[in-house]
């Protein structure tokens, strides 16, 4: 079962494209939204935004996907201000360009650490309550190197092919407790005017929110 309109939700990574369109379609729904991201100035205004347009409530908490302790730190704040979430967006994306035979490693651990450790530490700060509940959403923004790799790209590809293993995993895992998990995979840059609009990826997560019981997708690929 799909969380109530009145669930908090939580953007990870609201950024300027797919995340702050997801914020705006889930506020225009009805539902509060909690924006969390590195750039305090560019999510109270998104905030201010999502308050003024839809009369949701919405408020920036600043973290670093990467930091456990700063995400620690943001979600007990978030469930402070609004109780527990019930959808959680995972958005969040770091890129390193480079083939795979001169990654450096270090840099290349930090991108699995933002991209992957980091999106189950989000995981790990909702799945209780939604468990206990017996509903909700968890949904995710991959890319298409996930799928179809590109040396150029070579550890955006390793960290998202991870991303996109650990959120079908967990939709295998979860969907019996009443949970969905599902992940949006985008083979494309995303750029206004184009089917890759970060306003029609938005739609397409609502798309998978609103879902009824028995007619979960665990992925929708936009090619």
């Amino acid at each position: 079962m799909s969380a109530p309109t009145s669930s908090p939700v939580v953007v990870v990574g609201a950024g300027p494209g797919i995340g702050a369109a997801t914020a705006r379609r889930f506020a225009a729904a009805g539902h509060p939204v909690a924006v969390v991201g590195r750039n305090r100035e560019r999510l109270d205004a998104l905030a201010a935004e999502l308050t003024a347009a839809s009369g949701s409530r919405a408020q920036a908490f600043v973290a670093d996907v990467a930091d456990r302790a700063a995400i620690r730190s943001a979600f007990a704040e978030i469930r402070a201000a609004f109780g527990d979430p019930g959808v959680l967006v995972h958005n969040p994306l770091v890129l390193q360009a480079g083939p795979p035979s001169t990654l450096d490693l270090e840099a290349l651990d930090a991108q699995l650490s933002a991209n992957v450790t980091g999106a189950l530490a989000c995981v790990y700060e909702v799945l209780p309550a939604l468990l206990a509940a017996g509903h909700g959403t968890i949904l995710h923004t991959g890319g298409g190197l996930a799928i179809n790799t590109h040396h150029k790209y070579a550890g955006v590809g390793v960290a998202k092919a991870a991303q996109r293993s650990l959120f079908l995993s967990l939709a295998q895992e979860l969907a019996p407790a009443g949970i969905h998990v599902a992940t949006l995979t985008v083979c494309g840059m995303v750029t206004p005017g184009t089917r890759f609009a970060a306003e029609l990826m938005a739609e397409q997560h609502w798309q998978l929110h609103a879902q009824p019981d028995g007619a979960w997708k665990t992925e929708i690929v936009v090619r």
